[in-house]
């Protein structure tokens, strides 16, 4: 670039990145400042020189911020910025004001270019696409971020632990979770976040804002990339696939959380039990076990729960809900992972295989409570007389018995039931209701277990074997009355 003779070099003294190390604060400040004079000097001279000196600071802007000058500092959480129009922006986030709202669903936004990004998702315009996979995107920076899931390529490594990262964002975020800090705090409940985006999601569990509906079923959410997820249920898009295995997924995260299957990565420990864990959110939901924290409380029956997503299930139970229903046989479920699990009863496919005993079941769930027969683990005691259990659910449960709850009730009867899935079960004693049906005799039967149980007469199946004589059994309820004869 040239005005004239003169040229930037006469004008910029450029440092290279290890010279810029060297320079302390002070300095780093002086030089900032003789180049904005140097600017002034120039503008004053001759207005020719407009566009000239624009495109200098330009330069003298970049050279800096390119060395991680971050001269503007929020009093309130420490974050800094380039620029003062940025750091006045960050301080609406604290104060809570949301002046730009959209017209077409009424959410508010802290700054104008946030709404400008948010009315594209009303318009559906998306102008950038991945030429790999033709998903679409809003901006061009989005794309960069979207074309390393396809490449692998993770630019961003954190020096703590070695993780990297597709984006730049997502590794300032990693980091709090090594140095404690969550600047992000609800003024509800007091509970501080890592990220701005948590808090804005957390803040609508309060006030009930669920501002993403979808068309197919009615159904609302918090964010729009959760309607967006949700659309591939009705859809059947999976367009997440795992190189090793073939399985597909309906979000990233999930392939994401998958693959660690396959490199039996488990980054996140507990202090209290040592069981490791696959992301740091089922480490922190985890500890609420041993903490006995329920931060989710039901407004309709009190009844409190570890995650948001097990609260809103449970509402569903007072609603009479069941959003997802089986094309197969009409049953309708709660929750879209029974009713993938449930599929699987229909077309016979059982993915998860026991290592020990060669028995498959329909989900990883499943599986990893059988595996604790075989090892006898039993990691979910009761504080009350010390039983332990192989899953958290049946602690649950069993609480139930020295509390005495018994929240379902049969309105035939007046008979109740510690688990809504009981309570299902004896409806059909009244009804006559037996789904279940055997292919080799046709007997039918009122629970799934039973038509198991009756399939082992004709295959011979006898899964549940003694470690102590060897002894087989069709049933586990059979094994452990069968342990019991074993034990003084």
């Amino acid at each position: 670039m040239q005005s004239g003779t003169v040229i930037i070099e006469d004008v910029v003294v450029v440092f290279t990145q290890e010279e810029w190390d060297l320079l302390d604060p002070p300095q780093k400040k002086l030089y900032r400042d003789v180049m904005m004079e140097t600017l002034r000097n120039l503008a004053s001279v001759v207005v020719l020189l407009h566009l000239w000196t624009r495109r200098l600071f330009a330069f003298v802007t970049l050279h800096v911020c390119h060395y991680g000058e971050m001269p503007y500092e929020c009093k309130e959480c420490g974050k800094t910025f380039r620029e003062s129009s940025d750091l006045t922006a960050h301080r609406i986030i604290h104060n809570g004001e949301r002046p730009y709202e959209c017209k077409e669903c009424g959410k508010a936004f802290p700054r104008l270019s946030n709404l400008t990004r948010h009315r594209i998702i009303h318009s559906g315009e998306r102008h950038y696409e991945c030429k790999e996979c033709g998903k679409g995107f809003i901006s061009s920076t989005a794309l960069t971020a979207h074309m390393r899931i396809h490449s692998g390529e993770r630019p961003y490594e954190c020096k703590e632990c070695g993780k990297t990262f597709t984006k730049l964002s997502s590794l300032k975020a990693h980091r709090r979770i090594h140095s404690g800090e969550r600047p992000y705090e609800c003024k509800e409940c007091g509970k501080a976040f890592i990220r701005l985006e948590h808090l804005t999601r957390h803040r609508r569990i309060h006030s009930g804002e669920r501002p993403y509906e979808c068309e197919e079923c009615g159904k609302a959410f918090f964010r729009a990339s959760a309607v967006r997820t949700h659309r591939r249920i009705h859809s059947g898009e999976r367009p997440y696939d795992c190189k090793e295995c073939g399985k597909a997924f309906v979000q990233l995260e999930h392939l994401t959380r998958h693959r660690r299957i396959h490199s039996g990565e488990r980054s996140y420990e507990c202090e209290e039990c040592g069981k490791a864990f696959v992301q740091t959110s089922t480490l922190r939901t985890h500890r609420r076990i041993h903490s006995g924290e329920r931060p989710y409380d039901c407004t309709e029956c009190g009844k409190a729960f570890l995650r948001a997503t097990n609260l809103r299930t449970h509402r569903r139970i007072h609603s009479g809900e069941r959003p997802y229903e089986c094309k197969q046989c009409g049953k309708a479920f709660r929750q879209s992972t029974v009713l993938r699990s449930h599929r699987r009863i229909h077309s016979g496919v059982r993915p998860y295989e026991c290592k020990e005993c060669g028995k498959a079941f329909t989900s990883s769930t499943e599986l990893n409570a059988h595996k604790r027969i075989h090892t006898g683990e039993r990691p979910y005691k009761c504080r009350e007389c010390g039983k332990a259990f192989l899953q958290a659910s049946n602690l649950r449960k069993h609480r139930k018995i020295h509390s005495g709850e018994r929240p379902y009730e049969c309105k035939e009867c007046g008979k109740a039931f510690l688990q809504t899935s009981t309570f299902r079960t004896h409806r059909r004693i009244h009804s006559g209701e037996r789904p279940y049906k055997c292919t080799e005799c046709g007997k039918v039967f009122i629970q799934l277990a039973h038509l198991t149980k009756n399939r082992r007469i004709y295959s011979g199946e006898r899964p549940y074997k003694c470690k102590v004589c060897e002894k087989t059994f069709d049933s586990y309820s059979s094994l452990y009355k069968h342990i019991q004869t074993h034990s003084p």
